[in-house]
């Protein structure tokens, strides 16, 4: 039996909002099968002008989405707790006011800290700490065969809300390009620039929440230090710093100019 606007595998019972689990086959889906089907009824019906003039304004979009602020595009929810059918969302208000003063404004934000292997002060100083980088060197880096690599290594559990996965490696990296573009970038720049929504998700024995620590022998093995969230922010700027790829530098040889030969005297004569 189907029911309205879900598929029948989908059990009602596990469903979450846009998390959906189907114990009957054994995978995990991310959508939201109400609306999807609402949209395939209403553009099945439309006739083959609209959908001309559909794809026409789709473009036009496009084209002027580059000029809107960052700032409308910024993540209202910088971290989305995923647990198993729960979510708890930490705004960005909650975010900004721990690192302006310390201040726990938040139970998504308080567990994360109680749960990173740190303090509170030495998560709070580790995202606040800038580095110097070089823009160029850091997107050659970020676009690089290996720079995807670790883009895809930390986004394992830790994407955006709806996309999941699918764009995890684009929406990272635009973070950290857009915070490094004034030549500095510091884990709270990277929050604060995050283009969605993240989830850092730990659900369906797909993903584990644990997150890729870049910098090997700073945290203590078999501690939160070495897979939690806060904790992989506090090591990403410096990760990044290290790896840019900067243009070789040209070593400056000194040339001595050899001596001038003496000006031969003119021959006398014997008289």
């Amino acid at each position: 039996m189907i029911t309205r606007g879900r598929p029948a595998f989908a059990s009602p019972a596990r469903i979450n909002g846009f998390g959906v689990c189907a114990k009957t086959i054994g995978v995990c889906a991310k959508t939201n099968w109400r609306h999807v089907a609402r949209f395939e009824r209403k553009s099945s019906s439309k006739p083959p002008v609209f959908k001309r003039l559909l794809a026409g304004l789709t473009v036009g979009t496009a084209l002027i989405a580059p000029s809107v602020p960052l700032s409308a595009l910024a993540a209202t929810n910088p971290v989305r707790w995923n647990t198993g059918g729960a979510v708890w969302s930490t705004n960005q208000s909650a975010v900004d006011t721990f690192l302006k003063t310390g201040d726990i404004t938040d139970r998504g934000l308080a567990g994360g800290l109680r749960r990173s292997g740190w303090t509170a002060k030495e998560v709070r100083d580790g995202l606040k700490k800038t580095y110097d980088v070089d823009l160029i060197g850091v997107s050659r880096f970020l676009y690089s065969d290996n720079g995807v690599k670790f883009l895809k290594k930390a986004t394992a559990s830790y994407f955006p809300y709806y996309s999941m996965s699918t764009y995890a490696v684009q929406a990272l990296r635009s973070a950290i390009i857009a915070d490094a573009a004034d030549g500095s970038l510091s884990a709270a720049g990277i929050i604060k620039a995050l283009p969605t929504d993240f989830r850092l998700a730990d659900f369906c024995n797909t993903y584990t929440g644990a997150q890729n620590i870049c910098a090997e022998g700073r945290c203590k093995p078999g501690t939160a230090q070495c897979t939690s969230l806060f904790s992989w922010y506090v090591f990403l700027p410096a990760c990044i710093q290290a790896n840019q790829m900067l243009d070789p530098v040209t070593e400056k040889v000194s040339y001595t100019p050899p001596a001038p030969a003496p000006t031969p005297e003119p021959i006398r004569g014997l008289w």
